[in-house]
């Protein structure tokens, strides 16, 4: 794949001088019209050789662009705080919003990578770590995002002519390392990872383009023309028409016969009964957040559920069981601008919890299978691909030693009438129903089948749904922290 990026590409100073002034230009014309438009994101990735000028070509960028608008990421060694969370998260706690430009030199390419050259990882591991690689940005281009992935090379023979050159000049001496030695001794299984790794990931979505890096000159014009090209293109392309994807159906039971008709919502529990469970599994789940290895645990408790199904007194009981330094509860409503500008999980991302921490989901990023379809937030294909976006996300979670508890709260139709009137009665209730609440009361039949689906669909033998009768909130609120203690116990068993 490297051939044509070891031929000694070259450009002439004269020539250099005479095309950048008109280049930079339109690159901070078509910089403004992004940043005006906020039609989409830029994800700029710089990776390659060793001392092939990635830095230098991050320095570039910025001379020939304003650089209030773009977001540099020269990513080294992971922090206490990235090592607690999936290794993801540093980056989409990075990732640029709608308009602005982010590069990154050392991306989610580099630990797999230099993992597999070293042998901590084989091949079977570094293909499934680019396969979800490939679904990562896959899910970037499908909400929007520009990814422009650039691989910098050098021949084994210019790498070890440039090393040795920044390495007697007393003032770049300090740039090079002695891992950039030991990895260059290590020059041809570099270049067979790298081939096997941009083979893989170069997709109809992100491409890699290949340029090589021993001129300086040559190497600038070839990536800001790229750049200029590519979002160009994309700010000057017509707006599709808004037609719905082909999609297949999605299956209904023939007999309507549904999961959620299966629920006893009969369920009861006497108070005297509650109480005294209510008590032993707030202590249970007390001494289960003291065991001295649940620091290398982490907790997501979502909640979802009918309108009125009792999912804030739920979570009370699990929190007054918890010291207060140990959780945080994410109330999820319709997003901030903020949020919009980015990726739909995102906003997720962002809330993960550290390690010996609980983070507890009030709504979650189900919205997008739920309310968003049903209300036509979103368009038909991006809610069908949420379903596999969001069992990704919690793959990672799972992989990453986090506990992922789920539940959906269901009440009868009869039942939530009883509720909501009397939330209307009561003076301190009065701020929990509102005119949202009976709108989506009418689409009953609609909500119940997206509930169904997602539960089919998402429901996994690493994150499974766990459905609460909430007919009678005693008997939901005991069944939820027995759950919660059972799947802590279960976690920390296989410590």
């Amino acid at each position: 794949m490297f051939e044509s990026a070891e031929l000694g590409h070259n450009i002439a100073k004269e020539v250099y001088k005479r095309e950048v002034p008109p280049l930079r230009e339109a690159l901070l014309d078509a910089q403004l019209d992004l940043l005006q438009s906020k039609k989409f994101p830029v994800i700029i990735l710089l990776a390659g050789v060793d001392c092939a000028g990635k830095g230098e070509t991050m320095n570039l960028l910025h001379e020939w662009m304003d650089p209030r608008h773009i977001e540099s990421h020269a990513l080294r060694e992971l922090t206490d705080e990235e090592r607690e969370r999936p290794p993801m998260w540093r980056y989409w706690r990075d990732l640029p919003p709608q308009g602005k430009i982010g590069i990154f030199i050392g991306s989610w390419y580099s630990a797999p990578l230099v993992d597999n050259v070293y042998g901590t990882t084989k091949n079977a591991e570094l293909d499934q770590q680019l396969d979800r690689i490939i679904r990562f940005e896959t899910m970037l281009c499908n909400e929007g995002a520009l990814i422009l992935k650039f691989w910098l090379h050098l021949s084994e023979k210019q790498q070890k002519k440039r090393l040795k050159k920044l390495e007697s000049d007393p003032k770049t001496r300090w740039r090079i390392k002695e891992s950039d030695w030991k990895n260059f001794k290590l020059y041809d299984r570099f270049r067979t990872v790298s081939e096997r790794m941009l083979r893989t990931t170069s997709t109809p979505e992100a491409p890699w383009t290949i340029v090589e890096g021993a001129d300086e000159r040559y190497r600038s014009l070839t990536i800001g023309k790229v750049l200029l090209e590519a979002i160009r293109n994309r700010l000057d392309a017509p707006e599709p028409p808004k037609q719905e994807e082909p999609l297949p159906p999605m299956l209904t039971s023939i007999d309507g016969l549904h999961i959620l008709q299966t629920l006893d919502l009969t369920h009861k529990l006497s108070k005297q009964n509650y109480k005294a469970e209510l008590a032993a599994l707030q202590g249970r789940l007390n001494q289960l957040s003291r065991h001295k290895n649940f620091n290398k645990l982490s907790v997501v408790a979502l909640f979802e559920g009918n309108d009125a199904a009792g999912k804030g007194g739920s979570i009370r009981r699990i929190t007054q069981a918890l010291d207060a330094r140990s959780y945080r509860i994410i109330p999820v409503a319709a997003p901030t601008e903020e949020e919009r500008a980015q990726p739909y999980m995102w906003r997720f991302w962002r809330h993960l919890p550290r390690r010996g921490r609980v983070a507890i989901f009030d709504r979650s990023w189900y919205g997008r299978v739920l309310v968003e379809r049903v209300e036509g937030y979103c368009s038909h294909a991006y809610w069908m691909r949420a379903y596999g976006e969001i069992n990704d996300f919690e793959e990672q979670l799972v992989r990453n030693r986090t506990v992922v508890v789920k539940f959906w709260l269901a009440i009868s139709k009869q039942e939530q009438l009883k509720r909501f009137k009397e939330r209307e009665k009561i003076g301190f209730k009065r701020f929990k129903i509102t005119e949202e609440d009976w709108r989506n009361r009418d689409k009953w039949d609609l909500y119940e089948q997206a509930v169904c689906d997602m539960i089919d669909r998402t429901s996994t033998e690493i994150a499974p749904w766990t459905l609460v009768e909430a007919n009678d909130k005693n008997y939901a609120r005991i069944k939820i922290l027995k759950t919660v203690c059972n799947r802590i116990e279960q976690a920390l068993e296989k410590l």
